[in-house]
């Protein structure tokens, strides 16, 4: 909690010394726009014009009967790749019975038709790079594509009615957005909304967060509201979560914070400041007016800031709002910010944009490039490191800290990061040239979504025991810390070498039932009311005969598809039960779900500058004791 208020202040005065002088010059010229058409634009702030919003779509006649066979065909091409190429291909292939068959978890079929898209732009790309490498002009002219930071002040060319603001490279956890306008105008109602890229062949591209300014609310109050929801073609719009909260709602927390601040739509008094000859007095108004955070003709500084749970709203430094992601509504996703209504627009700045290093500037290189896979010798673990695309910080932290250990180096355990495919073409061109430069990334033949994270479960299965051979595969998140030397001890203390699942085991979970939830599971999907036992997802081990089961019955087809990976693991193991396989659930307590204790073996939920302090700690003390806030 102190991270974020703390955050967010700094963020907010440091907003205000640097664009607030900007009111007085060159406002942005009010707009208002309620469409949500796409363009495929390359300037990241454009104006467009006014339109008619999206129009309800029903499921039922979107649906298509596609081949997969037809839609994958051009995935598993073999292409002109050099061997050190091939190097983060290694799974791909062997996926492809996953991609063809197994699209019954949602979005699959989506994520795979994205992916080919992507695939094909990203090869035809890879070709040109190679054409031109014998021209020094193209080369010395290329430039990284993914800013860190993005801002308009200079208000002068826009004429038009309605702003758009083009984020190349998508948002991640650590990503703000600072908005500074006056509400203006007859009503001084305005949006936000964080689009995404369209799917192809739909016209409208889904809403991730739909940010709705109601200053002389609406139908169901009279009062100032705020209202937030989600917009999809194929689901239409969500549930709305309103602010302030309706009297028979209670207050939900996301990444710790209140969904609406309580302050919110309360009555304060009005203080006035009455100056005397000897001092001033300070006394009780008469009047008194309920508090919300934007006022007509005032000026505002609003910060949309991404979090791990969800996406927080700060209006002049004070928390106001907490939007949970919803599923498949993630912010990678996310590739534009619009901006409607009665608003007098003075900047727009976007910071802590994913971006990836210039390797050419990083002076130990060689020291941060994964180590040769060891050929004849078995390995003792095996880590496979969930990530997604426009991950690049996290993964730099993780190569930077825990992949240093000893055992790493040497051989004796080995790590990749497990990523997907990226709808926009600029980040899988530096995500391409990530791969190639520290060889430690496997790419997946499908666009990521939450949805489908089993799938690089099974990917780390097929890593683990058919390209290397590993007595242990753990699997992990790139915002986690890992023990690699504390993992290795705790097999040898275990002492077993088949049935093995380690981890911060659950015995007793239900599902999560509301089709809001981010884990959200429907009776159809699992029908009794309790899961097998599983082991949350931070960090678990499993032994490599139980990693091997998982890999031949995928490609079999008998592998049942769960879309939750940590849950889904403990399903497939509770089926080996039943075949009578001996399981032994070793509960470790130093795995911490959510966090850092001193003494952990993994510490979730980590930044990548969190990361770097915990290594730092190990260096200088031996121990592993955690970063203060």
């Amino acid at each position: 909690m102190k991270k974020w208020y703390g955050g967010v202040l700094t963020t907010s005065v440091l907003m205000f010394l640097v664009l607030g002088y900007c009111v007085m010059r060159k406002p942005v010229k009010e707009s208002y726009i309620t469409s949500s058409l796409y363009f495929n634009m390359t300037n990241p702030l454009e104006w467009i014009n006014s339109m008619a919003p999206p129009a309800a779509h029903h499921p039922e006649k979107i649906t298509q009967v596609i081949s997969a066979e037809i839609v994958v065909s051009d995935l598993f091409i073999k292409r002109n790749l050099s061997a050190q190429e091939q190097q983060s291909l290694f799974t791909w292939y062997q996926l492809k019975r996953l991609a063809t068959h197994d699209l019954v978890l949602p979005n699959a079929i989506e994520a795979v038709k994205e992916a080919t898209v992507a695939w094909n732009n990203l090869m035809s790309a890879v070709e040109r790079e190679k054409l031109d490498t014998n021209d020094s002009s193209i080369k010395a002219g290329k430039q990284k594509q993914c800013p860190h930071f993005l801002s308009k002040t200079n208000a002068t060319e826009f004429d038009s009615s309605g702003f758009r603001f083009r984020l190349p490279c998508g948002l991640t956890q650590g990503s703000s957005i600072t908005i500074i306008g006056i509400p203006n105008g007859l009503l001084g109602n305005f949006r936000i909304d964080l689009t995404g890229e369209p799917l192809p062949g739909e016209p409208d591209p889904p809403i991730i967060l739909h940010y709705n300014v109601r200053l002389h609310g609406d139908k169901v109050t009279e009062d100032p509201v705020i209202v937030q929801n989600t917009w999809t073609i194929a689901h239409d719009w969500g549930e709305e979560e309103r602010c302030p909260l309706p009297l028979d709602e209670k207050s939900k927390k996301v990444d710790e914070l209140d969904q609406c601040n309580e302050m919110v739509g309360n009555i304060m008094a009005a203080r006035h400041v009455i100056a005397t000859n000897k001092s001033s007095m300070v006394q009780d108004g008469a009047k008194s007016r309920k508090y919300f955070p934007f006022k007509q003709g005032y000026l505002s500084v609003a910060t949309l800031r991404v979090g791990s749970e969800g996406i927080q709203m700060t209006v002049d430094g004070r928390h106001i709002t907490s939007f949970a992601f919803r599923e498949t509504l993630e912010p990678w996703l996310i590739s534009e910010v619009r901006i409607s209504g009665d608003i007098k627009l003075t900047s727009v700045v976007a910071s802590g944009l994913p971006t990836s290093e210039d390797s050419e500037h990083i002076n130990d290189l060689e020291a941060l490039k994964a180590a040769p896979l060891p050929l004849r010798k078995r390995l003792d673990l095996f880590i496979g490191v969930f990530s997604t695309a426009n991950n690049f910080k996290r993964r730099m932290a993780v190569r930077r800290t825990w992949m240093q250990y000893d055992a790493v180096r040497s051989g004796q355990a080995a790590v990749r990061f497990f990523v997907g495919l990226h709808k926009n073409q600029m980040v899988n061109e530096e995500l391409w040239n990530e791969a190639r430069t520290y060889r430690d990334i496997q790419l997946m033949p499908f666009v990521d979504y939450y949805s489908l994270i089993s799938w690089k479960t099974i990917a780390i299965c097929v890593f683990g025991t058919e390209v290397v051979s590993a007595k242990f595969v753990m699997k992990t998140d790139d915002d986690a810390f890992v023990r690699v030397d504390e993992i290795l001890s705790s097999m040898e203390r275990v002492n077993t070498s088949r049935g093995l699942l380690y981890g911060l085991i659950n015995a007793d979970s239900q599902p999560h039932r509301s089709p809001d939830s981010k884990w959200f599971i429907s009776p159809e999907e699992w029908p009794e009311e309790t899961y097998p036992p599983w082991a949350h997802g931070p960090g678990y081990v499993v032994s490599s005969d139980i990693a091997k089961t998982i890999s031949s019955k995928q490609r079999e087809g008998r592998l049942k598809m769960f879309k939750l990976e940590d849950v889904a693991m403990g399903i497939w193991i509770s089926e080996m039960k039943k075949n009578r396989l001996q399981v032994k659930y070793e509960k470790e307590e130093r795995i911490f779900n959510e966090g850092c204790r001193d003494g952990y073996v993994i510490a979730h939920y980590q930044s990548p500058r969190q990361m770097l302090c915990l290594w730092q700690k190990i260096e200088e003390n031996k121990r592993a004791l955690c970063c203060g806030d």
